[in-house]
């Protein structure tokens, strides 16, 4: 009887593509711009800046929710918005609504 490990060792010799995994894979620091909390995630990312964490270098990009602003998960209700889309979203609902019933 095989054991299991040697069981895992033949299914990858045997089975398993060569070459076809990516080779830039490695860890990425995510950090959430909203409220500063960095992830350590494997990735295939491209980044141009760097983060140290823990006396290591790692590659950082930079992401505007995560989930741990988005409010799904944190239950807040406020909605984090750093290019104004909700804003110009409640000004033109108010218009259309104005419009409605002026026309009444």
């Amino acid at each position: 009887m095989t054991s299991e490990r040697s069981r895992d060792k033949v299914f990858k010799k045997q089975f398993m593509k060569k070459d076809i995994h990516p080779a830039n894979y490695r860890k990425v620091a995510f950090e959430d711009t909203s409220n500063k909390q960095i992830f350590l995630i494997s990735s295939t990312v491209a980044t141009k800046e760097t983060t140290t964490i823990d006396g290591k270098e790692y590659p950082l990009f930079k992401i505007e929710i995560s989930s741990a602003s988005h409010p799904f998960y944190t239950g807040n209700d406020n909605v984090v918005d750093s290019a104004g889309r909700v804003e110009r979203f409640k000004n033109r609902v108010t218009k259309t609504e104005a419009k409605k019933s002026s026309k009444k």
